[in-house]
């Protein structure tokens, strides 16, 4: 009995795992190029800060003109 519960709650963990890397792979690719412009300003500018700002930015842009 106790085995075959433990096996469900493994079961239930794994379904939400694969749940919340669904989802974060597919918000990467749903936001790919402010990723990519985040990633730009990162690399060119080494500010972490900068490099969210245009990430929100090019996000925002990316919504209103949807």
């Amino acid at each position: 009995m106790i085995a075959a519960l433990a096996w469900l709650l493994f079961l239930l963990l794994v379904g939400i795992g694969v749940l919340v890397l669904l989802l974060v792979v597919g918000s990467l690719i749903l936001f790919l190029p402010a990723t990519l412009v985040a990633l730009i300003v990162l690399l060119l500018t080494g500010s972490w800060t900068l490099a969210g700002l245009a990430f929100l930015i090019v996000a925002l842009l990316m919504v209103l003109f949807r």
